[in-house]
């Protein structure tokens, strides 16, 4: 269009600032927590579910989804290893009729939104307590039952096994090989919580015999110590697998929020550390994940659990500079329970996580939270404080490469008869998302695009506009900027 040209120089350092935030929620499928809401939905249900979900994670200003598609050795996508997980059509092992993937189409959705998709697995646990049908003959508890085992009301891979591992790292490297994930996500279940019979009876994990095969008398003298070592190996593979497959997929791991009680002093709680032996630490302090979320499920001012207290000491843990994204419990908010809390807390710790970290973030756990508006805890997200859109923080240790500048035009169309910027760009390398800043006045406004969109409508009162790319890892690119001459 007549009247726009290149922009000087010196225009690029008046344009501000895109904020960087990491807004997470979990989408968890295990007993049908947040999807599907019912085992008795039909695929196209389904479907319209998933698209409601993404169309308000948006709405409220997330920029990621952790979606659960591994709650138990079973699986909401088309897996070679695994079978089709209960919770999708009612019975393990039957796939959705008519055909669709869950994980697929939830990647597509997350995408088209310029959203972040994780996909989320639990690597170890085998049955869980809740499930309702019969185990699928394909399932690893009925093939191999020696490496699946039962413990207190579940089923767990024993991590001791190189067999059990080998075949988690194998069912997640697929996934990682053929979707289009930004990253493996897992929680805080490696070895179990503790079980105990009712008489109070603390029941022990029953990994007798690969302890005597793998452990006992070889390295290791204490059993704990081997089992972390079992966890920390297991992690390596599985970190060293995506760096091989696919380097911007990034990995992260939401451990339970305390290492080990007194770490800070005056903490009290359960040792993950002991009980669940998972050395959580050391994952951060050696940069084997990309970000960690530890469950930070306490209030600000608890004195024994506190949330400010414990993301300064996880803070200070991060000596190879990764992401801290704590966890928070908006499954507290307005619960109808003695714990409960106001959706302020809440609102309350996004904004702690912001002036210790900046470039932080929260994960919120979880999605049905924000579907039935608990507490007005929606409204506050959506009005407050995610009411500016963000980019997720970049991973430049995953690839600092910086994406060329595209090529921008402004022109019309023939239906809008008002300016239109139109990019194009060399497409060998992938695009996450773009920015966008529009000038009015003095005064920027700043957009972020998904990948596949590459025009935006202009003001007529614009004065200039700027579009640049943002890379898989998060890198932000070069600018091309074009102003009314």
């Amino acid at each position: 269009m007549d009247g726009w040209a290149d922009a000087p120089e010196t225009l690029d350092r008046d344009i501000p600032r895109v904020p960087r935030e990491f807004r997470g929620v979990w989408v968890a499928t295990v007993e049908n927590i947040d999807f599907p809401s019912s085992r008795r939905l039909t695929p196209e249900e389904q479907q319209a579910e998933l698209r409601a979900i993404f169309d308000l994670a948006q709405a409220l200003g997330f920029n990621a989804v952790i979606f659960q598609v591994r709650p138990m050795c079973d699986a909401l996508y088309a897996s070679p290893y695994e079978p089709w997980s209960e919770y999708l059509c009612g019975v393990m092992g039957r796939p959705p009729v008519p055909f669709y993937d869950p994980l697929a189409y939830a990647i597509e959705m997350a995408h088209a939104r310029g959203m972040e998709l994780h996909a989320w697995f639990n690597p170890f646990r085998a049955l869980h307590r809740a499930r309702q049908g019969g185990v699928d003959p394909q399932h690893i508890a009925r093939r191999r039952p020696d490496l699946a085992k039962p413990y207190g009301r579940y089923h767990w891979l024993d991590p001791g096994e190189p067999e059990a591992r080998a075949h988690s790292c194998r069912v997640i490297l697929d996934v990682v090989e053929r979707y289009d994930i930004d990253a493996v996500h897992f929680d805080d279940y490696f070895y179990p919580y503790k079980e105990r019979l009712v008489s109070g009876y603390l029941i022990p994990f029953p990994d007798d015999d690969s302890w005597a095969r793998y452990g006992q008398g070889k390295t290791w003298r204490a059993r704990d110590d081997w089992r972390r070592h079992n966890i920390n190996q297991f992690l390596g593979e599985v970190a060293a697998g995506i760096r091989r497959l696919k380097p911007h997929v990034k990995f992260g791991i939401s451990p339970f929020g305390i290492w080990q009680p007194d770490h800070p002093p005056g903490i009290q709680g359960l040792n993950s550390y002991v009980e669940l032996c998972s050395d959580s630490r050391r994952w951060l302090t050696e940069g084997l994940v990309d970000y960690l979320a530890p469950q930070l499920y306490w209030p600000i001012e608890r004195e024994r659990q506190s949330y400010l207290r414990l993301l300064e000491w996880w803070l200070a843990q991060n000596r190879q500079r990764r992401h801290v994204w704590p966890g928070s419990a908006a499954f507290k908010v307005a619960d109808g329970t003695p714990r409960a809390v106001p959706a302020q807390e809440i609102t309350a710790q996004v904004r702690l996580s912001r002036r210790l970290n900046r470039q932080g973030g929260n994960i919120h756990f979880s999605f049905r939270v924000f579907r039935h508006n608990r507490g007005g805890l929606s409204d506050l997200l959506q009005q407050e404080v995610y009411s500016v859109p963000a980019l997720v923080p970049a991973s430049p240790w995953l690839d600092a490469t910086v994406l060329p500048a595209p090529h921008l035009e402004v022109g019309t169309t023939a239906t809008l008869r008002r300016p239109v910027a139109v990019w194009q760009t060399d497409d060998s390398r992938p695009v996450a998302r773009w920015c966008i800043a529009i000038q009015t006045g003095e005064t920027w406004e700043l957009q972020i695009q998904p990948a596949a969109q590459r025009q935006v409508a202009l003001p007529e009162s614009a004065r200039a506009v700027a579009v640049w790319p943002v890379s898989r890892s998060g890198v932000e690119g070069r600018r091309a900027i074009l102003w009314r001459a």
